[in-house]
């Protein structure tokens, strides 16, 4: 974003209650602060409130650690339990990829990235295949391979620590799962939570696991889908981001499945990491709200 349209994007979550968004319109009033985007929303089930708004930087007489420390007095008035955070626009993103040998959303978001499209970092693509390394550094990104060995656990720990080194070293905001074909263990889940993100090749929680095409056309499927969601210990669970559907028919081919849901994975993932990156996804348990 250009220096003009910087702005700051709270996201608040509570306990639903009278008079919330009056307290945080009224709290940014107070302090001239001009609000640009603003939503909302209530979750019946939970009674759970979310909301995100974005104030033009600009507008506010103080930075963006002043407005933390009082946004969370304001906070601390309205919920004992709260979650929020407040982010800056004009903070570049950083987003590390993970990839095996397919490369059809990796090769999707590095022509968003190229073409401007997609306003981020790619500190590093790290793969357990060398496949591809070449189209990576076509980019001018670095790319790391860190070989998985079938079983051996100690071996498979180890590549683990080694890609998580390579990962934190880039301090990344998003760990895109670009069709990466290794499960991710339990402590990696949790010291990521919210930042690494899933393509998953079905429409889940239809056809959990390997080979989802290959469960889809045994059943006689007419909708195949792709799912983006941030990745948990419960495989392919996590909370969904995106999902998109495209229509077969009967005499379509697993081949043909693979063809036609690579369009959706690569559609449905950009979309996912676009909206991690701007602070559009609130997650609440295992949901989300996206504005």
């Amino acid at each position: 974003m250009t220096v003009p349209d910087r702005r700051y994007v709270i996201i608040f979550g509570c306990p639903d209650r009278t008079g919330i968004v009056a307290r945080i319109a009224t709290f940014l009033a107070d302090a001239g602060g001009w609000i640009v985007e603003a939503a909302y929303h209530t979750d019946p089930d939970t009674g759970w409130f979310f909301t995100r708004q974005e104030v033009l930087a600009g507008s506010l007489p103080y930075g963006i650690a002043e407005l933390r420390n009082r946004f969370g007095a304001v906070a601390g008035q309205l919920a004992v339990q709260s979650d929020w955070s407040i982010t800056d626009t004009a903070e570049r993103r950083r987003v590390v990829i993970l990839v095996s040998k397919e490369g059809h959303c990796l090769y999707d978001l590095l022509g968003r990235v190229a073409s401007g499209e997609l306003d981020v970092d790619v500190s590093a693509v790290v793969g357990n295949h060398p496949d591809l390394a070449e189209v990576t550094r076509a980019h001018r990104i670095p790319f790391h391979h860190v070989p998985f060995p079938a079983g051996d656990p100690e071996e498979k720990a180890a590549a683990f620590g080694q890609l998580r080194q390579l990962v934190e070293a880039s301090r990344p905001h998003a760990i895109v799962l670009a069709r990466f074909m290794q499960i991710l263990p339990t402590e990696l889940c949790a010291q990521w939570t919210g930042r690494a993100l899933n393509i998953h090749h079905s429409f889940l929680p239809s056809f959990v696991g390997a080979r989802p095409y290959h469960q889809a056309h045994r059943r006689g499927v007419k909708l195949i889908g792709a799912t983006c969601h941030y990745v948990t210990a419960e495989l392919d669970a996590g909370p969904i981001v995106e999902q998109d559907v495209i229509r077969v028919g009967h005499g379509d081919s697993i081949a043909d499945l693979v063809r036609k849901g690579r369009d959706i994975e690569k559609v449905v993932l950009a979309r996912g990491l676009r909206w991690h990156l701007e602070n559009r996804i609130l997650v609440h348990g295992n949901k989300t709200v996206v504005f």
